[in-house]
């Protein structure tokens, strides 16, 4: 019977091509979205996950209270992972994990790493990155030990056996014995890193004493739980703890700690501490979502074709019935024929997917891992989801075509009933609610992301080349040197740039009711050119001048921001007033107007500026538009005249600026195009719709044009009744549309309102959508021969 069924459906399949190939490209595309979405949405949502003690492992986390705010500081203090594993016996590891970036040298060959890291003893023991060679217990555990990475390992010492192997890292050109060589990170994972030196590097020889340092953040830590503690029960202990062992030094410096735990499986998604160096948790709801939509849109699109095409197969019910066939005999068939064609689209929806992964790759702005779509019990996932979108879409044509009369059928009349009527242009009507949202949404992240790109920041960024000098001594040589190339306008040194890191310093800073008010404010390194070269406007007092010997020891400037923080009423209140910041002290001597120096995501915060010549490590270097590769060849040859033993690394800052909204821009990305699949897949509904009445009005169009209606009148006719629905959609979708949109840019310190337009704006292009998709079948009913119309057989 099966076989019967099978051979049954695909008989009608090679019968009518064209709605075949229509109905199983509709199903093909709304799969093939659906199952890239659940591979990135997988992705997502494995991150960290694959480590065997993921469930036991937490980041340790604080919040840093102060008199003027609370800092969400992403790691401890220094000191407070080793007092946590001598104070609580549930704790039985820690790992402290810190980023870092070298200049790495073997003989003659060197590279700038930006992948690095130190990380303590048990790092290897505690997550799951497997080791190739070398001891994962005691790798990490000597000073001046560390692991490579395969691919470094083959970068620097080829076929060679790597472990034993001298590198020379940093400026100092320490040496440093590779003691072992792990598998190449996941893409999955935060805690990335080509190179893992030890942490009793740093501790025990580089930075004495950080170990005591109860003040000093700058590293992520992560606890290993014993089997059954649980975490909120040892996070309630934590205060106690803080206040016995560092509670005096708190309460005189006036930052009062609270330790939180997160745990690592949930880092990535739901952590807020990280800025835009993590996922979000609401983009994974989004795309659910969107997935789930683009399901149901292939699903009524296969209903509103598969109705569409009930006046060729009407009379075949009819007369399977008259021969003897019951209703739930030709229920199944018609559910197999659904079945067959969704399992064939399956099969092309899986090529598809693989080809397509590199494509939604760049989209995405990573690398989402095949290996996750080729396991067996995802494939298995996909599988079942096919076979219930078959079942949801078929359940209903077969019910409605199963349902025909047969005298009624074979006389010609085969009408399904008002209420078939109302379900498939209710189906449409959903549709295009689905659609015109996307269109809705996707104009509202298109202009947000334009906004972010195109807003005035407050300085000048453009033509800004950016060249890291990792403090060499001679940094004030080669600016100097750049002097002399025409097509550099100006230069200026520095330890921070927009866009890029800073410092927190703890500060005092004279209030407007006179007191040193203590506060953690973001900190810039700069010199005497650096606020010119920017154009970083002073709105008060002065910027720094050398004709002011005092200004590279006692002068601060300050931001708008911090002068509102100290309760000032405007800029020229501050001037004069003191500061004492990392044993400095001195004056405030000008106030520059708040500029965007970390992004559009969050709120302008308060920043201080100071001229501090052992802390500048970057160059930065205004540029004339022109023959930009000569002018970077004379700029190489001078590092290299200068610097001759450090690798020439630079960045463009406009492209290092916007890189802090590359996850909304990947957002954005992903959301268009995703949006255009809804659309045409709601396109291909429509036209069914129109198919099914156009054949269902074919009598009533030739009567029409006998009695003298034009093709103009024929069209308009037909085309009036879907305008009508989608003028519903419009009315429920913008609504809807916009509370979502509203929510979504509240995420934004700095975002866009919703005009009127982009409401008229998405109706009028899911009318024009709607009207190219019904007028070809219009006019091809429009134009038909009358006389043909009316031949009845």
């Amino acid at each position: 019977m099966i076989k019967n069924y099978l051979t049954l459906a695909w008989r009608n399949l090679k019968k009518s091509k064209v709605f075949s190939f229509i109905n199983i490209m509709g199903l093909t595309v709304g799969l093939t979205a659906s199952f890239l979405i659940f591979v990135y949405v997988c992705f997502e949502l494995s991150y960290d996950a694959f480590h065997a003690k993921a469930d036991r492992t937490y980041r340790l986390v604080a919040d840093i209270k102060t008199p003027t705010e609370t800092i969400n500081a992403n790691g401890p203090s220094w000191a407070v992972p080793p007092n946590v594993i001598d104070e609580f016996g549930e704790v039985e590891a820690f790992v402290r994990f810190t980023r870092a970036d070298f200049v790495v040298k073997r003989d003659e060959v060197q590279f700038q790493e930006d992948e690095c890291a130190f990380a303590d003893s048990v790092f290897l023991s505690v997550f799951d990155f497997p080791l190739l060679e070398g001891d994962a217990k005691t790798a990490l555990k000597e000073p001046f030990s560390m692991v490579l990475s395969e691919s470094s390992a083959k970068k620097y010492f080829g076929s060679d056996n790597a472990v034993g192997q001298t590198l020379h890292v940093g400026q100092e050109q320490l040496p440093v014995t590779v003691t072992g060589i792990m598998k190449d990170m996941p893409e999955n994972t935060r805690l990335k890193a080509d190179m893992v030196v030890s942490m009793t590097t740093l501790t025990q020889k580089l930075n004495a004493g950080l170990d005591e340092q109860w003040g000093n953040y700058g590293s992520e830590a992560y606890l290993l739980l014993r089997a059954g503690t649980q975490a909120d029960g040892l996070q309630a202990k934590f205060p106690d703890f803080l206040e016995k062992r560092n509670g005096s030094e708190m309460k005189q410096s006036q930052m009062f700690v609270t330790l939180f735990l997160e745990p690592i499986k949930e880092v990535y998604l739901y952590s807020t501490r990280d800025g835009s160096n993590v996922g979000n948790i609401n983009n994974v709801y989004i795309f659910s979502i969107v997935a789930v939509f683009i399901l149901l849109i292939a699903a009524f699109n296969f209903i509103n074709l598969t109705t569409a095409r009930s006046a060729e197969r009407a009379k075949e019910v009819g007369i399977r019935k008259v021969v003897g066939a019951a209703k739930p005999q030709l229920i199944k068939q018609f559910l197999g024929d659904s079945i067959l064609l969704c399992l064939i689209a399956f099969v092309f929806a899986l090529g598809f997917t693989f080809a397509l992964l590199p494509l939604f790759n760049y989209l995405a702005g990573k690398q989402v891992s095949m290996i996750l779509f080729a396991n067996p019990g995802y494939i298995g996932i996909l599988f079942l989801a096919a076979i219930c979108v078959g079942l949801l879409a078929g359940i209903y044509p077969a019910l409605v075509l199963s349902g025909f009369r047969p005298v009624a059928v074979l006389k010609g009349r085969f009408a399904s009933g008002t209420r078939g009527i109302f379900l498939r242009k209710a189906l449409v009507v959903i549709q295009f609610t689905i659609s015109i949202a996307l269109i809705f949404g996707t104009v509202i992240v298109y202009n947000q992301m334009r906004y972010m790109r195109n807003r005035d920041l407050g300085f000048d960024k453009e033509q800004t080349l950016v060249i890291d000098t990792k403090g060499s001594p001679a940094k004030e040589a080669f600016k100097q040197a750049l002097a002399h190339i025409p097509a550099v306008k100006a230069t200026a040194l520095s330890g921070s740039v927009p866009g890029g890191g800073n410092p927190g310093a703890y500060s005092e800073i004279e209030n407007s009711h006179g007191d040193l008010q203590i506060a953690n404010l973001d900190l810039y390194f700069v010199d005497f050119d650096y606020l010119d070269l920017y154009g970083i406007d002073v709105v008060a007092g002065r910027g720094f001048s050398r004709d002011f010997a005092t200004d590279s020891t006692q002068a601060m400037v300050v931001n708008e921001a911090a002068v509102s923080l100290f309760g000032y009423h405007s800029p020229n209140e501050a001037i004069g007033k003191r500061f004492k910041q990392w044993g400095r002290e001195g004056t405030i001597v000008g106030v520059v107007k708040d500029f965007h120096f970390r992004g559009l995501q969050g709120k302008i915060k308060p920043l201080t500026m100071r001229i501090e010549p052992g802390s500048w490590n970057l160059v930065s270097v205004k540029l004339t538009a022109g023959n930009l590769p000569a002018t970077m060849a004379a700029i190489e040859k001078e590092w290299k005249t200068a610097v001759p033993n450090l690798p020439f690394t630079y960045f463009f800052l406009d492209e290092y600026f916007n890189r802090q909204y590359r996850s909304e821009e990947q957002f954005g990305r992903l959301f268009v195009n995703f949006a255009v699949l809804a659309i045409f897949i709601s396109c291909l509904g429509l036209f069914g719709l129109a198919s099914y009445s156009t054949a269902q009005r074919v009598k009533e169009i030739g009567i029409r044009k006998v009695l003298g209606a034009s093709i103009a009148d024929i069209v308009q006719m037909l085309s009036s009744d879907f305008i009508k629905l989608v003028l519903v959609a419009i009315g429920i979708a913008l609504p809807v549309a916009w509370w979502a949109m509203h929510r979504w840019l509240t995420d934004f310190a700095y975002h866009i309102n919703i005009q009127w337009w982009v409401f008229a704006a998405a109706g009028i292009t899911a009318i024009a959508i709607a009207v190219l998709t019904v007028s070809w079948q219009a006019i091809r009913a429009a134009v038909a021969n009358p006389v043909d119309s009316l031949r009845d057989e």
